[in-house]
């Protein structure tokens, strides 16, 4: 009989097999150097251990700055609180929600970094509230047990963790971008099912860039490279997405279906930008007009993005070399803008979330004086904070629950059953260890994946080996019953104060895509800011696209949203570039105001503002003054999206 056919994932078990050596070596390394706490080091290790040596690497050392700057903060807010539990409450309350709001701001493991000293101070200043005397000693005992726990994760990680194969993310990206210049250069073009299949594959990379780059220069060089070509490809997607290929010549197909084919030798992103600069010169009217223009949607030639940008950008992202496994040059002249898209949003209802369930909780804690109040803190705080940034945490929520039951369950066996045996404190830990292994098969079981991490940190939090055996049993049942209550009191906080979903991160996207067109046709000067606000555009298309796919509506294409929101960019610049000019007529000068007025309000009227677009660019057209296509087309791709724009009204 096969570990297979038993229902384990051979893989995942020799990791967590490891991860379980780790955590038992690094529990006798602390107990052996004498720390108060040396559960906590193992439980460093289950949280820092990483299958590739530079995530291994990257979340250790964000492991060890988020620790330090937790205890610190958990230092000062004892400090502060100088024994009164409601100071100390709001204080922590402040920070768990300050940390959280952040966390939803950042990436990767310096999200994870920040996260972490927000419940690093919670553990710091609640576990040890009866002896506030001690708390210099109290943190650097967090830190050293912290610090055994991430050298040894190190250690074993980098005897047994692989590398990071490089070249299949290149790989992926080489092929991505091939078919994308194979769609360009058809003359057929392509349809928005094509477009929005290119958009998911983008934004399936897209997210794939931070791990990638975790724990190497290069890598992080590389994967802005690669960025810089994705949102390159963004823009020609839209372009794609709305073009009439009728109207481009047939020698601009010819270069680009060169480009495509230069991909696929090695060492060729140099050879395929030529192509596409050649396809550039092959414009009609030089490499400075854009060609496109849209049959089905009614758009003008001059509506759509400029086909000579998009070309332009995408040759000088392949001269930086991203589709290769060796370190990305950086090209001379002219390079795609990198901007990317920020939650404001998320973070600030992250803030207000953590932050009020932690004071709701505290305030119970304070007036009722219940001795377990501070394990449901702390729990708490974990998990409203650093499952904030999770697309569904309240359905997380289920197996973090189960998870910490088992281990809880786990930890009063081991404490109540087997620790009586155990005849002094080398004994306690030697017993613990069997439990840890047991953890390390859940975690290797398909179906035990899910509740084996929990299992394991629980586990260890409960078990502070301590000779003699003090307190009763009583008093353990009531921690271990505490402790996993803390996902539930998380799960009703998800569902009730701002439930995070993709469905909720979908329509923030596109509320906060409408309300840049509305800040830029509320203020002067947009122009200077359009290439900024361009790079931010194709970030937060990749974003919508993801999210759109795990949370589709029906009858709303974000595709074709996202398009019209950059026509409706573009025209917002264009009136203002019109106003500032001299020689206007009073009645024109009227028109461009309320046609910009109208657009600043876009959310509350998208279809007033459509007409006033419309009716300027009739107006436009009369004087044989401006760019009336370019106003039309946006008018139209406005009217023809009514319900996506109608999403940036939540």
């Amino acid at each position: 009989m096969t570990l297979a056919s038993l229902g384990f994932d051979r893989p995942r078990l020799g990791f967590a097999l490891r991860t379980a050596l780790g955590a038992c070596i690094a529990l006798w390394i602390a107990w052996a150097l004498g720390l108060e706490h040396p559960q906590w080091a193992g439980m460093t290790v289950w949280a820092t251990s990483q299958p590739m040596r530079g995530q291994l690497l990257e979340k250790g050392l964000f492991r060890v700055a988020g620790t330090v700057l937790g205890t610190l903060a958990g230092i000062a807010l004892v400090a502060g609180a100088a024994g009164s539990p409601l100071v100390l409450v709001l204080g922590l309350a402040a920070w768990i929600g300050f940390c959280a709001g952040l966390g939803n701001l950042l990436r990767s493991f310096t999200s994870y970094g920040v996260m972490l000293a927000g419940y690093t101070a919670a553990m710091v200043s609640l576990l040890d509230t009866a002896y506030p005397g001690h708390m210099l000693a109290l943190g650097a005992d967090r830190m050293l047990t912290v610090l055994t726990g991430v050298l040894v994760a190190l250690a074993i990680g980098w005897l047994f963790a692989g590398r990071a194969a490089e070249d299949v993310l290149a790989g992926r990206m080489r092929r991505l971008t091939t078919r994308l210049l194979q769609h360009l250069a058809r003359p057929g073009g392509a349809g928005a099912a094509t477009a929005r299949e290119l958009l998911a594959e983008m934004a399936a990379l897209e997210e794939a860039l931070d791990p990638h780059a975790a724990g190497s220069l290069r890598s992080r060089q590389a994967a802005r490279a690669m960025r810089r070509l994705l949102s390159a490809q963004v823009a020609a997607v839209l372009w794609l997405a709305g073009r009439d290929a009728e109207a481009v010549p047939a020698a601009v197909h010819a270069a680009l279906d060169d480009a495509a084919l230069a991909l696929g030798v090695p060492g060729g992103s140099p050879v395929a930008a030529a192509c596409i600069d050649r396809a550039r010169a092959a414009l009609p009217g030089g490499p400075r007009r854009g060609p496109g223009a849209a049959a089905g949607a009614g758009m003008a030639s001059d509506a759509l993005p400029d086909a000579a940008d998009i070309l332009a950008d995408l040759a000088a992202a392949l001269r930086e070399r991203p589709l290769h496994a060796t370190a990305p040059t950086t090209a001379a002249g002219r390079r795609p803008r990198l901007v990317l898209h920020r939650d404001w949003v998320g973070a600030r209802e992250a803030s207000i979330r953590a932050t009020a369930t932690m004071l709701a909780l505290g305030l119970l804690w304070v007036v009722t004086g219940w001795h377990i109040g501070p394990f449901v803190l702390l729990g708490t705080a974990i998990m409203t904070s650093l499952f904030s940034t999770f697309d569904n945490p309240a359905g997380m929520m289920r197996f973090v629950f189960l998870g910490q039951l088992c281990g809880a369950a786990a930890a009063l066996a081991c404490h109540w059953l087997a620790w009586p045996l155990a005849g002094g404190p080398a004994g306690q830990i030697a017993l613990v260890m069997p439990f840890v292994l047991l953890g390390a098969l859940l975690s290797g079981h398909r179906r035990g994946q899910p509740l084996g991490f929990d299992y394991n940190m629980v586990l260890l939090l409960l078990l502070q080996p301590h000779w003699p055996l003090t307190g009763s049993f009583g008093d353990s049942l009531a921690i271990s019953v505490a402790v996993p209550m803390a996902p539930m009191l998380a799960w009703f906080a998800y569902r009730h104060i701002f439930p995070p979903s993709p469905q909720r991160r979908r329509d923030t996207l596109v509320a906060m895509m409408v309300r840049e067109l509305e800040d830029m046709a509320s203020r002067r000067g947009g122009s200077d800011r359009r290439p900024v606000w361009q790079a931010r555009l194709n970030h937060r298309v990749l974003r919508l696209a993801s999210a759109s796919e795990k949370s589709p509506r029906a009858g709303v294409s974000a595709t074709r949203g996202s398009l019209a929101v950059l026509l409706l960019g573009r025209a917002i610049l264009h009136l203002q570039d019109l106003a500032a000019a001299p020689g206007l007529g009073p009645g024109t000068a009227r028109r461009l105001e309320a046609a910009l007025h109208r657009l600043a309000a876009l959310r509350r009227n998208p279809e007033r503002a459509a007409r006033a677009l419309a009716a300027t660019a009739r107006h436009l057209s009369a004087l044989s003054r401006g760019d009336p296509a370019l106003l039309g087309g946006a008018a139209r791709a406005l009217a023809d999206n009514r319900d996506f724009f109608r999403d940036a009204r939540l």
